[in-house]
C-alpha cells in the first residue's frame, strides 16, 4: 500500500476496501491536500473541511454510485470529488475549463444531482428514491443537507411528502455544523437513538407490528407500546419528536468526525425500512485554525497563505464594490428615513446589510434561506407604511417569482428589490449567474426596473425609489464600483423612465443598459478622440421599464445604427425591449425610419464558470469586441477603420 493511503483511492470503492482504522488517517490526508489546494486556487473552503469524515463515512457505507448522494448546494463536497476521480483536477476548480464548485451531472456520476442553490436536496432525494422503488432496485437516496439549508421551506415541503411516502429506502442526512435544531448534543442522547434504532430493537419493532396483523396483539396495546416508543425517543432527543412529525425515524445527534459512530449510525439507517433521518454535527473549518475561529470569512476564500492564515491581495482595490456601497447607501437612507427597513435572505455579508444590521438592529430582518417569505414579508411590511428594501442575489430572487407576481406587483405595493449580482458573476457559473431577471421582471405589470452605471447612480436611485410608491427593481452587478464619491449631496435628478445622454454621435450610438454603460463610454471615447469627431454616440438608458421613448425617437432619428448594451441575456432583455417599442413607435409614425439595430449582451445558453472578464469576453461584451462592432459599421467614415483595411 502507498505510503500516504490518498494516493490508493480511485473511486468510493477503494475507500470501501480500507479497513475501520485506516480511515481517520486517510481522512486526515484528504484535509491536508484540501487545505494546500485551495490556498492557492481558492474556492469554497469551511464547509467540506468540516465534512470530510461525514464524507468518507457516507461512500463507505452507501454503495455509491448505485446508491445516490443527492448534497446540498456542493460547498460541503469538495472532499466528495477528491474521492470520485477528480482529486486530480481539484487545482483547476471553479476556473475556466477546470471543475465546478458545485454539483454537476455531466462532470462524474457520483454527481447524482446538480445543485448550486440550497434546499433542493431532500426534494431530489425523495424522487431518486421513489424511482429506485418503481425501478425495483434495493438502492438507496440520500439527501446530505446543511443546517443552514433547514431554513428553506422546500425542505419542509419534501420532509412532508417523503415521510407520508413512508419510503424505506430514504435516509436524510443533516449536517449541522451551529447547532441551529438542537444545542444540546451528546453521547447519552445518541446513545439512546442507537438503543431505539439498532438492529435487536428494530427486530423486535417488526415482530410486535407482525402480532397485530396476525390479530394476536390487541389493538390497544399495539398502540400503548407505539406511544410508549415515541415518547421515550421525544424526551430523549427533543429533535426526535420535530422529525417524526414528519413522518421519518431520527438517529443522532451523532459525531461527525467520528468515523466510526458515522458508520454504525448509517448501518442503523438502512435497516429501519422507514423514512430516516441522521443528525451529525460537525465543526465548520475543521482542521484549520483560522476557519475554525472564523468560518464565515472561511466560507469561501481567494488564494491564501496558509502559515500566516491571510488572504494574498495582489493590487490593492481602494474602491468600493457595489454591495458595500449600496449598503452604505441603504443606511443613509434609514438616517433620512425611520420607515425604512432592510431585508435579506441569509446573506447580510454578501449583500453588504451586515453594517446595516450593526447600526439598524431592529430594521434589519435576515429571514434565512427562503426568498419566497422573504418577499411576501416585505409586501406585508409595505402595506402597513414600512419602506422594504429587499436585498436577494438576482440568481435567488428566480425562486420567489409567484410572490413577486401575486404578493407585490399586483397590489401595487412600494418594495424596493436590490437584486445585487446582476449580470455576470465570474466563477460561481451556471447556478449563480444573474442574467434573467430583467426577462423575468418585464413581463410583469406596476414595477418599475433600473440599473445603475455606476455606484453613485445606484445611491440616486434607491433615494428616488422610496418616493416612488410602487414596486421597483434596481439591478447592479458583482466586482469593484468606479471610485464615485459617495459623500456627495443627493442631485434628485432621477426621473421616472428618462435616460441620459453622455456622449453626442452622429453615426452609431450606443444605448447601454447598468455597468454596460461604462464599457460603451470608453469604447466611443476612444473611438472618437482617434477619429477627431464624435461619430460614437452614448447612452445611459437607466430604466428598461418604462423605457425613455422620446429618447428612442431621438435615437433613432439621429443614428443610422444602434448598438444596445446590457449584462443580461438577450432573450428577454433589454435590447429586446428597445426592438419592441421601436417597433411601437414606427408603426405609430412616430419614428419614421427603422435604424439598424445590434443586440450585445448574454447569448442564449448557461454561462460556465469562469472569471468575469472571461465570461464577456465568450459573449462579446468586452470592450475590445464591440469596438470591433462599431468599426465594422462606421466603414469609410472612421480613420480607424480605413487604418484596418
Amino acid at each position: 500500500m502507498p505510503e500516504r493511503l490518498v494516493d490508493s483511492i480511485k473511486d468510493p470503492t477503494d475507500v470501501r476496501r480500507l479497513a475501520l482504522a485506516d480511515l481517520q488517517k486517510l481522512a486526515s490526508e484528504l484535509r491536508e491536500e484540501l487545505i494546500n489546494v485551495i490556498s492557492t486556487c481558492g474556492g469554497h473552503f469551511a464547509s467540506s473541511l468540516g465534512a470530510t469524515e461525514l464524507t468518507l463515512a457516507l461512500h463507505y457505507s452507501f454503495n455509491t454510485p448505485e446508491d445516490k448522494l443527492v448534497w446540498d448546494v456542493g460547498h460541503q463536497a469538495y472532499v466528495h470529488k477528491m474521492i470520485t476521480g477528480r482529486r486530480e483536477k481539484l487545482p483547476t476548480i471553479r476556473q475556466a475549463g477546470g471543475i465546478s464548485g458545485f454539483l454537476k451531472r455531466e462532470e462524474s456520476i457520483y454527481d447524482t444531482f446538480g445543485a448550486g442553490h440550497a434546499g433542493t436536496s431532500v426534494s431530489a432525494a425523495v424522487g431518486m428514491a421513489v424511482a429506485e422503488q418503481k425501478k425495483q432496485t434495493n438502492n438507496y437516496a440520500v439527501a446530505i443537507v446543511g443546517d443552514g439549508s433547514m431554513t428553506a421551506g422546500m425542505i419542509f415541503e419534501a420532509l412532508n411528502n417523503g415521510g407520508d411516502l413512508k419510503l424505506p429506502n430514504l435516509v436524510v442526512v443533516l449536517n449541522d455544523n451551529q447547532m441551529s435544531i438542537s444545542p444540546n448534543v451528546g453521547a447519552l442522547k445518541w446513545f439512546f437513538s442507537r438503543a431505539l434504532t439498532a438492529a435487536p430493537t428494530n427486530w423486535a419493532r417488526e415482530k410486535i407490528k407482525e402480532l397485530k396483523r396476525a390479530g394476536l396483539l390487541p389493538e390497544i396495546l399495539y398502540k400503548a407500546l407505539d406511544r410508549a416508543e415515541s415518547a421515550v425517543q421525544g424526551f430523549i432527543a427533543s429533535p426526535a419528536a420535530f422529525f417524526q412529525a414528519f413522518g421519518f425515524r431520527y438517529i443522532g445527534p451523532v459525531d461527525g468526525h467520528d468515523i466510526a459512530s458515522l458508520i454504525k449510525a448509517f448501518e442503523h439507517a438502512k435497516i429501519q425500512r422507514v423514512p430516516t433521518l441522521v443528525h451529525t454535527y460537525t465543526q465548520k473549518g475543521k482542521g484549520y485554525e483560522p476557519a475554525e475561529n472564523d468560518p464565515l470569512t472561511w466560507h469561501g476564500v481567494t488564494p491564501f497563505d496558509r502559515k500566516a492564515g491571510q488572504f494574498k491581495s495582489s493590487i490593492a482595490k481602494p474602491v468600493l464594490n457595489y454591495s458595500q456601497a449600496f449598503a452604505l447607501s441603504v443606511a443613509e437612507m434609514a438616517r433620512r428615513d425611520d420607515c425604512v427597513v432592510a431585508i435579506t435572505a441569509a446573506m447580510p455579508t454578501g449583500t453588504g446589510l451586515d453594517k446595516f444590521a450593526e447600526e439598524f438592529p431592529d430594521r434589519f430582518f435576515d429571514v434565512g434561506i427562503c426568498e419566497q417569505h422573504a418577499v411576501t414579508f416585505a409586501a406585508a411590511l409595505a402595506a402597513e407604511g414600512l419602506k422594504p428594501i429587499c436585498a436577494i442575489y438576482s440568481t435567488f430572487l428566480q425562486r420567489a417569482y409567484d410572490q413577486i407576481v401575486h404578493d407585490v406587483c399586483i397590489q401595487k405595493l412600494p418594495v424596493i428589490f436590490a437584486l445585487d449580482r446582476g449580470g455576470l458573476v465570474g466563477n460561481d457559473g451556471e447556478t449563480h449567474q444573474g442574467v434573467f431577471d430583467i426577462a423575468f421582471l418585464r413581463a410583469l405589470p406596476n414595477i418599475v426596473l433600473l440599473s445603475p452605471k455606476d455606484e453613485g447612480e445606484l445611491r440616486e436611485m434607491l433615494w428616488f425609489a422610496l418616493k416612488l410608491e410602487r414596486p421597483v427593481a434596481i439591478r447592479y452587478p458583482r466586482g469593484s464600483g468606479v471610485g464615485v464619491d459617495l459623500n456627495l449631496p443627493i442631485k434628485g435628478d432621477i426621473q421616472l423612465g428618462r435616460g441620459e445622454v453622455l456622449i453626442e454621435g452622429s453615426e452609431v450610438g450606443l444605448l447601454a443598459y447598468g455597468p454596460s454603460v461604462q464599457t460603451a463610454f470608453k469604447a466611443a471615447s476612444d473611438i472618437n478622440r482617434q477619429n477627431c469627431s464624435n461619430l460614437v454616440g452614448v447612452v445611459n438608458a437607466r430604466f428598461v421599464k418604462p423605457l425613455d421613448r422620446e429618447l428612442l425617437i431621438e435615437c433613432a432619428e439621429r443614428y443610422r445604427v444602434i448598438l444596445t448594451m446590457e449584462d443580461h441575456s438577450l432573450v428577454g432583455g433589454f435590447g429586446g425591449a428597445v426592438l419592441e417599442c421601436l417597433a411601437d413607435l414606427t408603426e405609430s409614425g412616430l419614428v419614421k425610419k427603422f435604424p439598424e439595430v445590434i443586440r450585445i449582451g448574454v447569448e442564449d445558453r448557461f454561462v460556465p464558470h469562469g472569471t468575469q472578464a472571461e465570461q464577456l469576453k465568450w459573449n462579446g461584451m468586452d470592450l475590445e469586441s464591440i469596438s470591433k462592432i462599431i468599426l465594422s459599421k462606421l466603414g469609410k467614415t472612421s480613420r480607424l477603420a480605413l487604418a484596418a483595411v
